[in-house]
């Protein structure tokens, strides 16, 4: 099974309890940044650009688990910033699994070799580490010499302590699919248990650096990313890469992947702020979810970003009886 199978059971179980109570707008996956600090400047992050006057702010470890209480969604993915710069990351990590959440944890690797030496594997716990390219690529992209190196040890040490580990990569307008290509055969000669793609999208606090997709660049791109699909262990999923591709036609799901920081919860999405809430519910209720989306909202114009459309292929697959063939066959792959 592609996906561990407690959280194919979690997910669906969770799925299947808000469609028969009819309930039209549910969170899949919270994306906790505890705190926007980082070790790194890469050049494609809008984190310490749009958070550039509050970067030293932290969330409070009762404020992060009372987050995960706030918002049901089965899975937290902690990112950031770097989250092994947050002081309580260890009991942020604890608390949450000890709530029967599966956690994602985003980590540029510079410093997860030493930090996993106080950490244990746990059935519900993934690091996901950013590797955007081989060794002049990635360090380019990162800027700091030697973050490639640092990576794949991290993760070849993660592996042989025993974690699950999968990888991140995007997609730019100068990547070189080869090279990709080839950077996916060494994460799966370390034994990484996964991997996701996604393209680069220009948004407000990056929009004066070039090297972003727009949706026809994307599609020409993910057509040779969609191949690579059938022969390496993606975990985005088939209909997202068709969508990514141009053979789907899919509309964002924004309240699908709710972002919680230290200003509060950020609507409407991701890459788009207009504003912090208090709580999950005051956000999912004064949000008007309707007026975003690709031919709702300037901003969305090229966006096909993983975390609004995702959430969406949910909701998709279960109305074609092919669709729904497809990805239990590339599940069970």
């Amino acid at each position: 099974m592609r996906f561990p199978w407690r959280l194919n059971y979690d997910l669906t179980k969770y799925i299947i309890k808000n469609n028969l109570n009819k309930v039209e707008k549910y969170p899949l996956v919270l994306m906790l940044e505890p705190t926007h600090l980082c070790n790194l400047t890469c050049s494609g992050c809008g984190r310490i650009r749009e958070y550039a006057n509050t970067i030293n702010d932290m969330m409070s470890l009762d404020d992060c688990l009372k987050s995960v209480d706030e918002c049901p969604a089965p899975v937290v993915t902690i990112t950031g910033g770097e989250p092994f710069l947050y002081p309580h990351i260890y009991e942020l990590v604890q608390g949450i699994l000890d709530r029967g959440r599966h956690i994602m944890f985003c980590t540029n690797a510079v410093l997860m070799e030493e930090s996993i030496k106080k950490m244990q594997p746990h059935p519900n716990l993934t690091f996901n580490v950013h590797m955007d390219g081989l060794e002049q690529t990635h360090d380019r992209i990162l800027e700091r010499k030697g973050c490639f190196k640092t990576g794949m040890a991290a993760i070849k040490a993660a592996k042989a302590k025993g974690f699950r580990v999968c990888t991140n990569t995007t997609i730019f307008t100068d990547t070189d699919l080869v090279e990709i290509e080839m950077l996916f055969q060494q994460l799966e000669e370390l034994g990484v248990d996964g991997i996701l793609v996604a393209p680069g999208f220009s948004y407000e606090a990056v929009e004066e650096e070039k090297q972003f997709l727009v949706r026809l660049e994307i599609e020409k791109k993910f057509r040779q990313v969609y191949e690579m699909s059938k022969k390496h262990r993606f975990w985005s999923t088939p209909m997202y890469l068709r969508f990514l591709k141009g053979e789907k036609k899919l509309q964002c799901t924004p309240w699908g992947n709710p972002t919680r920081n230290p200003q509060g919860w950020k609507a409407p999405c991701y890459l788009i702020t207009d504003g912090h809430y208090p709580t999950f519910k005051e956000m999912m209720e004064q949000v008007n979810w309707d007026s975003y989306g690709v031919g709702k909202d300037p901003r969305c114009a090229q966006c096909m970003m993983h975390c609004g459309f995702e959430p969406t292929v949910v909701t998709e697959v279960g109305k074609s009886p092919k669709d729904i063939l497809e990805m239990m066959l590339w599940n069970l792959s």
